[in-house]
């Protein structure tokens, strides 16, 4: 197949969900199609760029939002009913050359990730469509909103409604549906959401092995894009609220926060005793590797967590929520640990800590869990297959 696809943000370097899902899937969709890859991005692509999206496609086009563009679409957004964020990356300019492109390159089908996407292809009729939603945005917003304050209440509270309005409509645009777990999909609000096809993500455990070469100089980790809410949330939440109750009979546990573009409310949590902010990791492997125990108590937020197939591969013993674990599936216990209260949570730290056999038994079943459930080629060829089935039912 001729594939074109459209990415709410050029997929490198692999810092959020979104690029990490779409590199890999394209990366598995080239062996057997065609790709032609537009990004819509409102910054400045890494320098690699370039060289990283030769390996997912045959062609790309990059895409930049105007700012000030960005700002007017925004504010005359507030009296419409789509959601900010979709029209936060819709411009007239690059839906034209979209269009232009689309018309030129006749692909035999096209693929959206993440609603944000979809205004630039919902109209194209002549051409099957497949909308990867990845989460349900409305219930991420529904969670946001419960620990925000006002004013932003108001805002979320209007997102939300806007983002269940749309992620329904849009649905009937796109002959083709997908999402990353059973659990998001319950959140879409269509009379036939059952028809959304599950792709989960992989994890390349080739990749993400720990040789046990380097010795652990933290207790705990927890890495993540460190500007997105749900992270900023669980950081405070681990620092503030866990660590103290942990430090009443560890005083000298130690924590690790890894990962991009850290928040200022992130960096502030490095003043705290035993804490380091580390920002960007060039190879996450080794914020894994330098710590005894993941924990991710994660308090909001939407999909599956690829931080944990992560740490799981890793071999590191998982401590997280039953929110986190929803999507993942993971056994309480015998492939992960799951607390709710913080005191709970302390519990179970402290009970690993003490015990390097648990930690090793654990953090084994973790990985032999990843390494039976998710697999970039198994979901990724599941998602051509549902493309293909959608080109030969609309040629019928």
């Amino acid at each position: 197949m001729k594939i074109f696809v459209i990415l709410s943000r050029v997929p490198f370097p692999l810092e959020k969900g979104d690029k990490l899902r779409a590199f890999h899937q394209l990366r598995e969709l080239k062996k057997n199609n065609e790709i032609i890859l537009c990004c819509i991005t409102d910054i400045q692509p890494a320098a690699e760029a370039a060289h990283a999206l030769k390996e997912i496609c045959h062609e790309f086009h990059i895409f930049h939002l105007k700012k000030w563009k960005i700002y007017a679409n925004l504010i005359f957004n507030i009296l419409s009913r789509k959601p900010f964020q979709v029209m936060y990356f819709y411009q007239k300019n690059i839906h034209s050359a979209i269009r232009k492109l689309i018309a030129t390159t006749q692909p035999d089908h096209i693929y959206c990730q993440l609603i944000r996407t979809a205004e630039y292809a919902k109209n194209e009729h002549d051409f099957p469509k497949t909308l990867d939603y990845q989460d349900a945005f409305s219930k991420g917003m529904e969670r946001r909103l419960k620990k925000a304050r006002w004013p932003m209440t108001e805002i979320f509270a209007a997102e939300r409604r806007r983002l269940i309005n749309y992620e329904n409509i849009i649905f009937e645009y796109f002959e083709g549906k997908t999402i990353i777990s059973e659990e998001d999909r319950r959140y879409i609000y269509h009379p036939e959401r059952k028809n959304i096809a599950i792709v989960t993500n992989g994890i390349d455990t080739r990749f993400f092995k720990n040789d046990h070469s380097t010795q652990p100089t933290y207790d705990l980790v927890f890495t993540g894009n460190m500007s997105y809410p749900p992270n900023i949330e669980t950081a405070e939440y681990i620092v503030k609220i866990v660590m103290p109750l942990i430090r009443k009979s560890k005083p000298d546990t130690t924590l690790l926060l890894a990962g991009s573009d850290p928040h200022r409310r992130v960096k502030a949590l490095d003043k705290y005793r035993g804490v380091h902010v580390s920002g960007w990791v060039d190879d996450i492997r080794e914020a894994y590797a330098s710590a005894r125990i993941f924990f991710a108590p994660m308090q909001i937020g939407t999909g599956l967590q690829n931080k944990l197939l992560e740490a799981m591969a890793m071999e590191l013993p998982c401590v997280t929520s039953p929110l986190a674990n929803k999507a993942l599936k993971a056994k309480d216990k015998k492939d992960i640990f799951e607390a709710n209260v913080p005191e709970d949570y302390a519990t179970l730290i402290c009970a690993l800590l003490d015990d390097p056999d648990l930690r090793n038994a654990i953090g084994k079943r973790g990985r032999t869990f990843v390494q039976s459930r998710f697999s970039w080629e198994a979901s990724s060829a599941q998602l051509e297959s549902a493309m293909a089935a959608q080109n030969k039912a609309v040629v019928v």
